[in-house]
Order: C-alpha cells, then structure tokens, then sequence
C-alpha cells in the first residue's frame, strides 16, 4: 500500500506541473528528475546557446592573453542546470599551476549574503523583528553618537547623540552609519586605535570583542538617513552569535553549508587544502604581480579564530552557485528549505529608497532596477554582490538565472571582465 500510495502522489505530482500556466517549458521534462540539485546539462536544453556561451572563453582567454588577470572560473546555471563551469589560466603563476574548477578562492564581501541570510533564518523562527533596536541584544550599541571633527594625530574626535538607535534592518541595508576604515581616513584613524579590523586578520582576535569595541566609535551619520557601505554585516554575524548561542563558524556550517552540500566552503583554510587555494595578484603598469600584503594571507596564518560575517569566507564557485540556487529556487535546495520565498521576497526589494542614487539594495543585495536595467543586460529585479578580491555573483529570478565569476586581484585595474561576463552569459539566452 505505501508503494501504490507513492506512486500515486508522484503521479498527482507530475499532472499538476504539467497543468501549471506559468510553468517553464524548460522545468517540465529534465528538471523533474532532480529540481534542486545543479547537475550539468547541454545548454540548448534550458533555453541558452552552447556557441554563443563559448564567447565567454574568448573573453577570458583575451585578459589573460594581455597579462591583465593570471586566471578566472565561472560556473552559469539556468532552470537549475549548470550550462557553464570552466577554469582558465593558472592558480599559481610561479608553480605554474593551472587553475581548476575545484579551487578555493577568497569571496571577501560575497560572504555579507551568507551572514545576511543566517541573520534571515533567525528572523523567520521569531528571535527578533527587523526594526528592533540593536541594542536590545548587544548593549554596547546603546545611544549611539554622530562623529563631528577628528584628530588625525591623536584621534580624539568630538560627536553629538544621534536622534535615532540603530535596528537590524539598518546592518542589513548598509544605513546603519557605520563604515569601513580602510574607506574613511577619520574612521580608521579611530578603528586602528581599538583594533578593530576591517574583516579578515592574521591574529588570534574573537569577533565578539572587537564588535563590541564597535558600539563605542561614532557613527559617520544618523541610522536610517543615509547608506554607507562598512562593517554592519560583520556585526550582524556578532548578532547571529548572540542570538543562535553558536559561532558563526558553526551556524554557517550546521545550518548553511551542511544542508546545502557546500562542501569547499569554510572560513580558513584546511591544511589538507592548502594546495587549492588561488594566489592573490595585484595589478601593475605592467601586468600584474604576486601580492605581498601579508593580511591578504589570513586564510592559511594567524589565530584562525575571527570569523567575520562581512568577508571571511573561502570557497568554490560551485559551491557558491549551490548557495544561490537554493535563493532562485524560493529558498530550497538538496532537499533543505532554508528560507520561505516570501523571506526572499523582502530581502530582494529596495530598503533604502532613493539613499543608493538610481539603484536599489535589499536586505544584503544590490538590485537592478528599471533604470539599471536599461544601461547594461539584465532583468529587473536581478540581486547581486561581488567581493574585494575582484569576485562577483547574481541571480536572476525572471530568468531563473544564476552566474558566479571569481578572480583573485587587489588592485583589479580590469575588473570590468565581470561586466562583460554578464553581457555574454545574457546573449546566450536563446528561448
């Protein structure tokens, strides 16, 4: 009877997604065998063009040609398919070792949508309401101050109370007024004097006390009236400390990556990997060159111990397209629902009002409006971020769409690959 009830069900399953209006040609013969999982497929058969995606490799194949980039991955899936996933180049220019669609790279900012979403997840199981008040769950950020004058030479600085407190909703959409030191010369003069760093260190710092040193800096303006890209998504991976009792280590692995099957994905580097991991370039007159800012290290050095929720986390690019299928998918993915559709709804629509000039950002995401998507290829309401270490990613729900493109350059004089990697990914729709 079970067998026959099954059955059943599977076959109830199947008629109501053929009957369903709006339901992609393209989901309704392939995709029912495995909706979730990314498995690779000839691209004619969800939608995308095979010859036209391989101008991708042209484009690819041109930087490193002109010495601008040693090597870059990209992984593209559409419908839940992957109709792209190759490597270029080297990992290590001085090894000469090629780059490999298995290898590690640092996403940097990449991470604020993994903290972003933890932080989401919380919210949707009643720990806290969105325009909460920061200071209910870490007292530190009580009464907070706006900074007025500095000085440089022995930063002592002078502010005034802000009229409002800081909310969650405030770390998540970046108008919180707190910044980055690395951004804002009075900022860091005051942030280098507490140790607080600007997401990843070499030293053996706990996250908790330096974002608790952060509720005593002023703010660059009061929360809510403007956007200033800083350190909110580091403190917001401190609120998901507070709030979960777990690490941020450990929410990301028992509640994200585990489920997800992101199985190259972690904050620093196991000694068994170490080997995978792509050297990071700096950009030069001529080229570029291997990098020697030591910071840039802390993935394989250091305490290990700081785990920071705006750009601490290492990963694959698959891995990472296994993180955003599971968002396109209404935030479900490998069998785990994660997020409600609706949780993703409100997290990809604009939180900040005209604060961002002519674009959008949601709660963790950049968002393509209807003026953004008539100056490049896009759809409105496609989500977005990229990472410090010329890194970047973006969903497309209307296409159900998902690209990850990871270089690893600081500076990145010709980051404007990415760019065009969006446009070729584009042209290849052909349905």
């Amino acid at each position: 009877m079970k067998i026959i009830a099954k059955v059943m069900a599977l076959s109830l399953l199947l008629i109501f997604i053929a009957c369903t209006n709006d339901q992609s040609p393209y989901q309704s013969n392939e995709n029912l065998k495995s909706a979730n999982d990314l498995v690779n497929t000839e691209p004619e058969k969800v939608g995308m063009s095979g010859d036209r995606l391989s101008r991708i490799d042209n484009v690819i194949q041109q930087y490193i040609d002109s010495n601008w980039i040693p090597g870059a991955t990209a992984i593209i899936a559409r419908h839940g398919k992957v109709v792209y996933h190759k490597s270029f180049g080297l990992r290590d220019v001085e090894s000469g070792d090629k780059l490999e669609n298995s290898d590690i790279f640092r996403i940097a900012s990449m991470t604020k949508a993994l903290t972003s979403v933890a932080a989401m997840m919380l919210y949707e199981e009643g720990f806290f309401l969105l325009d909460d008040p920061l200071y209910k769950y870490i007292p530190e950020f009580k009464d907070p101050v706006i900074l007025e004058k500095v000085n440089l030479k022995d930063s002592t600085f002078t502010s005034h109370p802000a009229k409002n407190q800081i909310t969650i909703r405030h770390l998540l959409n970046h108008t919180s007024g707190i910044g980055y030191g690395f951004t804002h010369e009075k900022l860091k003069v005051l942030y280098d004097k507490a140790g607080i760093p600007d997401g990843f260190v070499t030293t053996d710092a706990v996250l908790g006390d330096k974002m608790k040193a952060l509720g005593h800096m002023p703010l660059l303006h009061e929360p809510g009236e403007a956007y200033y890209y800083g350190l909110n998504t580091d403190l917001l991976g401190y609120f998901v400390e507070v709030i979960s009792g777990k690490t941020l280590k450990e929410f990301f692995e028992e509640r994200i990556f585990q489920p997800l099957g992101m199985k190259d994905t972690y904050f620093f580097m196991p000694d068994g990997d170490k080997d995978r991991l792509v050297e990071i370039y700096a950009s030069t007159e001529s080229g570029y060159e291997l990098s020697t800012v030591e910071e840039y290290n802390y993935p394989i050095k250091g305490g290990k111990s700081y785990y920071s929720g705006g750009a601490g986390i290492l990963s694959t690019a698959l891995d990472y397209a296994k993180f955003l299928r599971m968002l396109v998918n209404g935030g479900s993915y490998n069998g785990h629902h994660l997020l409600s559709r609706k949780t993703i709804e409100i997290m990809t629509k604009n939180q900040v009002g005209d604060l961002w000039g002519n674009g959008a950002f949601g709660l963790g995401f950049g968002i393509t409006t209807e003026t953004g998507s008539a100056k490049k290829l896009s759809s409105v309401g496609n989500y977005r971020w990229g990472g410090y270490f010329s890194t970047t990613f973006w969903v497309d729900p209307k296409e159900d769409l998902i690209a990850v493109m990871m270089t690893q350059m600081f500076p990145a004089w010709h980051g404007e690959i990415h760019q065009k990697f969006q446009v070729m990914t584009y042209q290849a729709i052909v349905d």
